[in-house]
């Protein structure tokens, strides 16, 4: 298991315990620590959490000390503990010595977001995975210039981290050894969108004879759906909503041609 594999090689694990035949409170607790892996890695938290684990280590993995959440997210961190506790029993036993390691990454990953106080934010990310919306973005940006300077000036900037950028996906390439800081265009959102045309056939539940009679339709919702199909002269757009950054866009579905 290198760095770079931190956060995906866990997966093998709990893909191993996943079978049509567990019950749905088994499944609960493995999509659980599946998405909280991913959390930490969308938002490219990678290094924060390789420190996170290193003081861990350094402190012999001390007892857990808990931020609590918001009253209305205490249910997220009663859900968290019972995933602890599950993964936790399943590195003692005997069997799992080949898998230790990876299982501790995972009781890690709990343990960073509980923490860190990150409960509002993984809720936000588990119903944006829940409704099958476009690829996770961290922020978004009007011009190349604008997201240059931001990445640029940030301190800590997030590590394989999606960005838009007027509305094109961009990947945010840090390597805080070197320093580099790049942000090479990606194409997450054209595959995104190709599997959603096969699997959710677009039928509009809007149509409109322009872009901007659509973009003000677009803004004027006070709290639209992740992704919705509308209808533009005649094509078929995406109408997404991001509302952990505030913002909306409107995607033809011709980018998704080819794939």
């Amino acid at each position: 298991m290198t760095n770079h594999t931190l956060l995906s090689d866990p997966q093998a694990v709990i893909g191993r315990l996943w079978s049509k035949a567990s019950p749905p409170e088994r499944e609960r607790i493995l999509g659980l620590a599946r998405d909280v892996l991913g959390f930490i890695s969308v938002t490219g938290q990678r290094y924060r959490f390789e420190d996170f684990r290193k003081d861990l280590e350094s402190a012999h993995r001390a007892p857990r000390a808990l931020q609590q959440p918001r009253e209305d997210l205490a249910h997220l961190e009663e859900r968290l503990r019972e995933t602890e506790g599950f993964f936790t029993k399943l590195r003692d036993k005997p069997e799992s010595s080949k898998d230790r390691e990876l299982i501790q990454v995972i009781l890690d990953a709990l343990h960073f977001v509980s923490s860190t106080a990150q409960h509002s934010a993984l809720g936000e990310y588990l119903e944006h995975v829940k409704a099958g919306a476009p690829p996770y973005v961290v922020a978004s940006f009007a011009t190349k210039e604008e997201a240059e300077a931001w990445l640029e000036k940030h301190p800590h900037p997030p590590v394989s981290a999606n960005v838009l950028i007027a509305n094109t996906h961009h990947d945010v390439v840090y390597d805080r050894n070197t320093n580099i800081r790049r942000l090479p265009r990606n194409r997450d959102l054209e595959y995104y969108l190709a599997e959603l045309e096969r699997e959710e056939p677009p039928t509009a539940i809007a149509s409109f004879g322009n872009r901007e009679e659509a973009e003000t339709w677009l803004q004027s919702q006070p709290n639209p759906a992740r992704w919705a199909w509308v209808s533009i002269a005649g094509e078929f757009y995406l109408a997404a909503y991001y509302p952990h950054i505030g913002h909306r866009a409107l995607y033809p579905l011709s980018m998704a041609k080819g794939y």
